[in-house]
């Protein structure tokens, strides 16, 4: 299948290629889709120029998924003029520095916010495109100096414009901004370990992600780098992927294998990207069946029992609330765990959980998403509001006081408690989140409100990147867990 959309005129002919059709004041660009392995991939190219083309895998055997995520990704890359293969460090220069330009525009205090949000969800997704496409030099040299203008414009946003300005300055003289490390430091022919290689890759990611990702994916690393030993990774073979499959498979579930397979396809996917290695052997290890989550949500039975425990707790009992927040909201319980007093706020004559990120307060989210307002519904399950707010009012500063390890373990056992559960099963207090969305699936809840309430991506960038700052009203989140609730026989 074979499209062709317009580009901008580049200016100038392409270091590598010195094809007519760079020339030509009308570009085109020819794009394919095309099957590989059940996976669909995205080509792009200059037409009647075969010396450059990018292509990205599309993740998805669904037409329908791989098709929108093609159209949501050409928009995002066209941002920074990443969908133009032919582009040279120049035309990219150029483009990086008008983006840094417009970052330096004043904006309101009300707007401020959202704009901090969205650089952040940018550098997020050029992150994710580096680990899915192949991009030439020039291109993976302008992703992540457009992963620094990101950060930079962040920073100005603090109120610390010297390192956006500093940039500008850079692009505007010509001189590269943040190299990356030479290749060089690594002779070719000087044997490589998994270890020293995801350790590159982590050195890359610090500052990317949060400082809970980043543990999780040092000690996924550190996993592999055992498994693997002293293995050359430059010269891997196919049986030596086999070969930590099965490794990887021993005394491990399904679910857990695979994630420790899909971080060993991250590294070696971007050290491909990155000319660390010249080609991979890891696809197609993943195990298809029997990887499913062994977590189940609780039935609704289940939850009117776990509430009518709590709401026979005494008031000043911090389980009573935390299990109440839990069953009412599906809020993670790390994001439980760190609510402050000033965290339970009136917004539209709705009482909200204000889930918010503060990293110098010791805040921590999963992710963007994450951050979100939902409405308690009195009533709900028993929930009585009233008594609620006179025990926050009776606290200050973090609700709940307890150190970390005293605060899930206790929890989750309050939750099994009047289920009759042993612990290690696959119900625990997460399990409050899968049934609260299966709670408003049965209510007919539209997937975006759901998602909103419980702090989920979309999965697509249209709305994650470029309508990512639009939050959904409290009062329509409220309204759709008041119907989600009516379902509830009590």
């Amino acid at each position: 299948m074979i499209t062709s959309v317009n580009t901008p005129v580049q200016g100038q002919l392409s270091p590598t290629c010195h094809q007519p059709c760079h020339q030509r004041p009308d570009q085109h660009l020819s794009i394919w889709h095309y099957r590989r392995s059940g996976i669909y991939y995205l080509r792009v190219r200059p037409r009647g120029c075969s010396a450059r083309s990018l292509t990205i895998s599309l993740r998805s055997t669904d037409r329908q998924t791989a098709m929108q995520f093609s159209k949501d990704i050409l928009k995002t890359l066209a941002v920074f003029h990443l969908d133009q293969p032919e582009a040279s460090w120049d035309n990219l220069r150029e483009r990086l520095k008008e983006i840094a330009e417009d970052a330096l525009q004043g904006h309101s205090e009300d707007s401020r916010g959202l704009y901090m949000e969205l650089y952040d969800q940018m550098s997020n997704h050029l992150a994710e495109a580096t680990s899915l496409g192949r991009f030439n030099a020039d291109q993976q040299r302008a992703i992540g100096t457009g992963q620094r203008v990101l950060r930079a414009a962040q920073e100005r946003l603090g109120g610390r414009p010297e390192e956006l300005t500093g940039i500008i300055g850079e692009l505007s003289c010509g001189t590269s901004v943040a190299p990356s490390p030479s290749l060089s430091v690594l002779r070719s022919d000087e044997p490589m370990t998994f270890e020293t290689l995801s350790g590159l890759y982590l050195a890359e990611r610090t500052g990317n992600v949060t400082a809970t990702t980043h543990k999780s994916v040092t000690s996924a690393c550190r996993t592999l780098s055992g498994l693997l030993g002293d293995l050359n990774i430059k010269t891997h073979t196919r049986a030596d992927m086999v070969a930590l499959k099965e490794k990887v498979l021993e005394g491990r579930k399904p679910l857990t294998s695979n994630k420790l397979l899909t971080q060993l396809s991250t590294v070696m996917g971007w050290a491909v990207n990155n000319g660390y290695l010249d080609r991979s052997f890891d696809k197609g290890l993943k195990i298809e069946k029997g990887a499913e989550s062994t977590r189940k949500p609780l039935t609704q039975d289940q939850v009117v029992k776990i509430m009518d425990h709590a709401n026979d707790l005494a008031e000043d009992d911090w389980k009573r609330w935390a299990l109440s927040i839990g069953a009412l909201t599906g809020a993670r319980i790390g994001e439980i765990y760190q609510l402050t007093k000033e965290d339970i706020k009136q917004v539209d004559d709705i009482t909200v959980i204000d889930i918010n990120k503060d990293e110098n307060g010791g805040k921590t989210l999963k992710n963007s998403f994450s951050v979100r307002q939902v409405p308690l519904v009195d009533g709900a399950y028993g929930f009585s509001l009233e008594v609620f707010l006179e025990w926050i009012d009776a606290n200050e500063g973090r609700l709940f006081k307890v150190k970390e390890h005293s605060f899930n373990k206790p929890l989750n056992e309050a939750l099994r408690k009047p289920l009759g559960l042993a612990s290690g099963g696959n119900q625990s207090f997460h399990s409050l989140r899968h049934s609260i969305t299966g709670l408003m699936k049965a209510a007919v809840i539209p997937e975006g409100i759901a998602q909103a309430i419980t702090g989920h991506s979309s999965g697509t960038i249209t709305y994650d990147l470029y309508a990512g700052s639009q939050k959904l009203p409290v009062r329509t989140l409220h309204e759709a867990l008041v119907k989600a609730f009516s379902l509830v026989k009590s």
